[in-house]
């Protein structure tokens, strides 16, 4: 899909989408209740309904009623053997990986081509520790074996989806277990996050000193009713045009919320009133937003950029590439990016999606103050698909064609 985005003032109300990554926590946690819960406040991007369809596929069974899900859980230690289809989800993917290894069965995970190019490394080298299958053919990964109880030590520096995926699966085991993870800890925010909604459903675990995790055995998920909260990351791309202009109001958001993204209202300001350096590896989400006010505003240094490699496209790279097009220079290093102070203008030519639902959001922000076209705007339904029409409730003119 194309769209155009015509110079409009954005204006109005709106209330914050739900938070995609709780949602996929509160989801997977129903799932391993026995019991039914519910869950409110459910939005049908295509990364939840990824989760959704893994959970039916490990014998869970649910019923979607508006935003609320109603789930009836199961003990993965009973699954069936069964294909799992993640889409191009990589929290559904990692996140599932351990619930999978709790039956001994045979489970076979599908994905994207990005998606599975993605690193899986900290499974790997657990499950070859563990003698359990993990082959992944860039395909699909197969796994047969039961997780063990113990110690786990874990890098910092790569996803916290690792992290996340053995929490949900460890507190089922019989024994304790514990997870170091060796400094820098990166993306820290989202295991407080995991750990928030294990305890709604019952599940404790608790950081025993400042970089290892203690996971007591023998627990059981309670089904519960919930509901997920606003979602800092998507909210920051309509905060975004308060700083060009707009007059946004954004309803929904928890102010006692553990998302990292939240601090995006920091760092809009620095990037408002000068060129500062900001560190986002607690925040990487936000680095397409950030790139783009940047390059409407004064320009920035971004450190902790590294993993914005591994994300649905090289989002670096990929901003940079679209940022040229309004006349601002980037330049892209291993873990750092620096966006250019320019004379910013509208875009040369029509802007490019790859694929990747922030680099779109993040573009059409821009967009609002120049008008333009962006191609491959469909990735927005990855995590919103109702995006466009929230900005013309917003007063922002948006025309949809099909991509010729």
């Amino acid at each position: 899909m194309r769209v155009k985005i015509d110079p409009s003032v954005p204006k109005g109300t709106i209330t914050a989408p739900p938070s995609k990554s709780m949602a996929h926590r509160l989801l997977i946690c129903s799932g391993l209740a026995s019991g039914t819960s519910v869950v409110h406040g459910i939005a049908p991007s295509h990364d939840v309904l990824a989760t959704l369809d893994c959970l039916s596929s490990l014998g869970a069974s649910y019923i979607v009623d508006n935003d609320t899900v109603t789930i009836t859980g199961i003990n993965p230690a009973s699954s069936p053997a069964a294909e799992l289809y993640c889409r191009e989800s990589g929290s559904t993917l990692r996140f599932f990986v351990p619930v999978c290894l709790m039956s001994g069965n045979e489970y076979t995970l599908h994905g994207s081509d990005t998606l599975l190019k993605r690193p899986m490394s900290v499974y790997e080298d657990i499950c070859r520790e563990q003698d359990i299958m993990f082959q992944n053919d860039g395909a699909s990964i197969r796994l047969a074996g039961c997780l063990k109880a113990g110690k786990y030590r874990v890098k910092g520096n790569i996803s916290s989806q690792f992290i996340s995926g053995l929490l949900f699966a460890l507190p089922l085991l019989e024994s304790d277990s514990t997870i170091t993870i060796a400094p820098p800890i990166e993306s820290c925010s989202y295991i407080n996050l995991t750990i928030h909604a294990l305890s709604q459903f019952g599940v404790e675990v608790k950081w025993s000193d400042e970089r290892t995790l203690y996971i007591k055995g023998g627990q059981r998920y309670a089904p519960r009713e919930v509901s997920v909260e606003g979602d800092y990351s998507n909210a920051a791309f309509f905060a975004a045009m308060n700083f060009m202009g707009g007059d946004v109001n954004i309803d929904g958001l928890s102010e006692e919320s553990l998302q990292g993204d939240r601090v995006y209202a920091r760092f809009f300001d620095m990037l408002s009133r000068g060129t500062p350096t900001v560190h986002i590896s607690d925040c990487p989400d936000l680095g397409p937003v950030l790139f783009a006010l940047s390059a409407c505003k004064n320009g920035g240094v971004f450190t902790g950029t590294a993993r914005l490699k591994i994300k649905e496209s090289d989002r670096a790279a990929a901003m940079a590439q679209e940022l040229e097009k309004f006349g601002v220079s980037v330049r892209v290093d291993d873990d750092s990016v620096v966006v250019y102070p320019a004379d910013f203008h509208a875009p040369t030519e029509p802007l490019l999606g790859h694929n990747d639902h922030r680099i779109v959001m993040a573009l059409s922000v821009m967009l609002t103050l120049t008008g333009g076209e962006i191609c491959g705007s469909e990735a927005v339904a990855k995590s919103m698909p109702d995006f466009f029409e929230a900005l013309q409730s917003l007063g922002i003119k948006v025309t949809k064609y099909a991509d010729n």
